[in-house]
């Protein structure tokens, strides 16, 4: 028999963001239909042997790596040999170039710091411009939506090697995403929904890192390097008679098929009240059959679709409240939880204007008022929010 000394010599470290698991891909397939404008990838990976697992609202961290044309693309810019040696991190680990630039380094956004450290290697008068301090806002509109390719295409000829350029690099961040399942209802498996970002700026097309890694270069049967992110400010009530409504248009469906999952195996008494939005309800319907089946089985209580481009007027998730304003303010009355999901900038503000309009309504309070009643719901961690 080993001693127990042994056993912890080669027992596995746990799997974190410093030590990804590969977790095999077991499904991916697009969500979307063949006329949408939309890619949505519905991603199924095996956490089997990893011992890894998650509540409903965690996110799954996700290590990617570059696009390996935009990689090509570097190299032949600056001439480089993608053999090359270079050090990387705080170990002096050693790779190639090209695995450095696939790998190791965040290759698609720009800083100021990284301007800053670019400028000693060139002789460049616009990028000397560019840097002085009364030129703030034209640096911070510069950096965005351009990558490195960008700034070596726009401030050369370069004075540098590859060594120094890969230096005021800095290392690649994983992407987190809300986890779409539950482990209860899928043991051992953690699913996620990703849509593809995708677009044109500054004359060149761009992708999202991880999101076309995820829907371009992934196929079953390959690995993702993974971890659990956990998320306290994320979850479903503990007490499972307790009502909840969920706003998620698009991706934002991902930690709500979590909740419903998890309610469907717990066999819960809380009702349960879904706002989702997407533009086409015939190709951008996100897990419609899915939901359609957990509401005729009584788990899901309410569905309320939104889709913005089937009508004249656009129709937003917030409208559908505001449509069932009376009894969406009864359920809050009653206890229910409100949870929201997806983009901060814009539908998280126009779902919170909605609630407040609501609770102004329904309470018949002042505008004031509907506000505080809103923060004493915050206070009380009965209005959740996972935006981005």
């Amino acid at each position: 028999m080993k001693s127990t000394l042994n056993d912890t010599k080669n027992a596995t470290p746990p799997f974190s963001r410093t030590n990804p698991f590969q977790a095999k891909v077991l499904k991916n397939i697009n969500l979307n239909g063949t006329d949408s404008n939309k890619e949505t990838r519905h991603i199924e990976l095996s956490l089997q042997g990893s011992g890894l697992t998650y509540d409903p609202g965690y996110a799954l961290g996700v290590v990617p790596s570059n696009d390996p044309e935009l990689v090509a693309l570097l190299i032949n810019e600056m001439k480089w040999e993608e053999d090359v040696t270079v050090t990387v991190g705080k170990q002096d680990e050693t790779l190639s170039l090209k695995e450095a630039l696939t790998n190791y380094f965040e290759i698609t956004l720009l800083s100021k710091k990284i301007l800053q450290q670019a400028a000693v290697f060139t002789e460049s008068e616009e990028l000397q411009k560019l840097l002085l301090v009364e030129n703030t806002n034209q640096l911070k509109e510069y950096c965005y939506g351009r990558d490195l390719l960008d700034m070596l295409r726009d401030f050369g000829p370069w004075k540098a090697s590859a060594q120094e350029i890969v230096s005021i690099l800095r290392k690649m961040t994983p992407r987190l995403y809300s986890i779409a399942s539950s482990i209860a209802a899928n043991p051992d498996e953690v699913h996620l929904t990703i849509g593809a970002v995708r677009y044109t700026a500054h004359g060149r097309d761009r992708k999202g890192v991880c999101s076309v890694l995820c829907s371009e270069r992934v196929n079953e049967g390959d690995t993702l390097p993974v971890y659990v992110q956990a998320n306290k400010h994320f979850h479903l009530p503990e007490a499972e008679d307790k009502d909840i409504i969920m706003v998620g248009p698009g991706t934002g469906i991902a930690p709500f098929r979590s909740f419903i999952q998890e309610r469907a195996v717990n066999k819960v008494n809380g009702r349960s009240w879904l706002f989702f939005g997407d533009q086409h309800e015939a190709s951008d319907f996100l897990y419609q059959s899915e939901l359609e089946t957990y509401q005729k089985d009584g788990v899901l209580t309410k569905l309320d679709a939104a889709f913005s481009r089937d009508t004249d007027q656009k129709v937003y998730v917030q409208h559908k409240m505001l449509e069932n304003s009376k009894e969406l303010f009864e359920w809050i009355e009653k206890g229910a939880y409100f949870y929201v999901c997806g983009d901060k900038e814009y539908m998280a503000k126009d779902v919170n204007e909605a609630l407040i309009t609501i609770i102004e309504k329904e309470g018949t309070l002042t505008r004031d008022e509907a506000e505080a009643y809103l923060k004493d719901l915050q206070k009380q961690g009965r209005y959740l929010r996972d935006v981005y």
